[in-house]
């Protein structure tokens, strides 16, 4: 039978939850426009008059035409008519979103649409990478690509699969790395159902050399047993070293290394920041130092007595000079909502400027930009 991962970790997870707790009063106070390196922020398109009752899962791109946004929109998750919707940043402003993708598989039959990511290769064109399909332990990954930074998009199709992991996903939910050969590295991720009933959670990565026709599979890099890690994101450190961060559910950001450029990779481990099993986001910025976008938090409570919390009433943005040692710098929300703040993309794009995506109560995406330079970092 396999051990009970709730059991192993209980301590490790108490743990976890009295240093956020003892933590909690050092947490840095709402982050505000115009103080400590915020440059803007504000919500990609507005509570009244939106298109659909709710959004997750924003992803980030910047184009030659100018920084794109796209999430998963529709009436609630898991919803048939949720589909992908994408926004502009024009001159300041965002676009009024427009759905480019959705789940019809003929007139008679419509899936929920999840997870889009962008990404922009150093040559081609625009890519997004979304699943289809009723649940995450039956999705299957599509594409579709732009040739005029998000304006207009190809037939989209379906990535395939392969038999170390059934339906392959491209990125499942962070952006991928482009590495030195040219290849798109996608961190990504399966859930799969035991017998037992209980989830088991496992890591690998998608590398295609031809934007998307062919893929090779890296992993599945553990077995699920120790961690159920998924969602990973990459960073890159010196003489080709290769890090992620991945969400899991025993309450902590959990790594591995990669010292090949992501042929193989070290044991699934913990590193000592809380995580309530939910979506991050990093990125090594090109002053060599990391950013990691999260929720600095464990769930708590009891859904019988009323008292549960998901853990994504705060959210914030830690940073890193060696990938081990974090800092917290910022706390973007902290406030008593149920719906929360949640699953960040971030990038940084050519100007410098860190560009932060989130999920906004689940009613809009917000938006933010932070200058680097200007970080509170000693």
């Amino acid at each position: 039978m396999k051990p009970s991962k709730t059991i192993l970790y209980a301590g490790a997870c108490l743990g976890l939850w009295s240093m956020a707790q003892a933590a909690h009063h050092e947490m840095p106070e709402v982050a505000q426009v115009g103080k400590d390196g915020i440059v803007g922020a504000g919500l990609i398109y507005p509570l009244e008059g939106r298109q659909t009752p709710e959004c997750h899962a924003s992803t980030l791109a910047e184009t030659p035409a100018g920084l794109v946004a796209a999430w998963f929109g529709g009436a609630h998750e898991k919803n048939p008519d949720v589909g992908i919707w994408v926004s502009h940043l024009e001159n300041g402003n965002w676009s009024r979103p427009v759905e480019v993708v959705n789940g019809v598989q003929s007139m008679n039959l419509r899936y929920p649409c999840w997870n889009p990511v962008l990404f922009q290769p150093t040559e081609g064109p625009l890519m997004l990478f979304y699943k289809v399909g009723p649940n995450p332990r039956e999705w299957w990954g599509m594409l579709t690509t732009s040739e005029d930074g998000g304006r207009s998009w190809a037939w989209p199709r379906k990535l395939g699969e392969h038999f170390a992991v059934g339906h392959l996903l491209g990125p499942v939910k962070n952006k991928p790395i482009q590495l030195p050969d040219g290849g798109i590295l996608c961190p990504t991720s399966a859930e799969v159902e035991m017998d037992d009933g209980s989830d088991n959670w496992k890591v690998h990565f998608e590398v295609t050399h031809d934007f998307g026709k062919t893929w090779e599979v890296i992993g599945p890099i553990h077995d699920g047993m120790r961690f159920d890690a998924i969602q990973p994101s990459i960073l890159t450190h010196s003489n080709g070293i290769l890090q992620i961060l991945c969400r899991t559910q025993q309450m902590v950001v959990a790594q591995s290394w990669s010292r090949d450029g992501g042929r193989s990779w070290s044991e699934v481990e913990a590193t000592h920041l809380p995580n309530p099993n939910a979506g991050t986001d990093a990125v090594t910025l090109r002053d060599g130092r990391h950013l990691l976008v999260y929720n600095h938090s464990v769930r708590t409570g009891s859904r019988e007595d009323g008292t549960y919390k998901n853990g994504r009433q705060i959210l914030n943005v830690a940073l890193s000079a060696d990938g081990r040692n974090w800092r917290t710098v910022y706390t973007l929300e902290n406030h008593d909502n149920p719906a929360g703040y949640s699953y960040p993309a971030v990038i940084q794009t050519e100007d410098g400027m860190i560009q932060i995506s989130y999920t906004w109560r689940r009613q809009s995406i917000k938006h933010l930009t932070i200058d680097p330079a200007k970080i509170p970092w000693k």
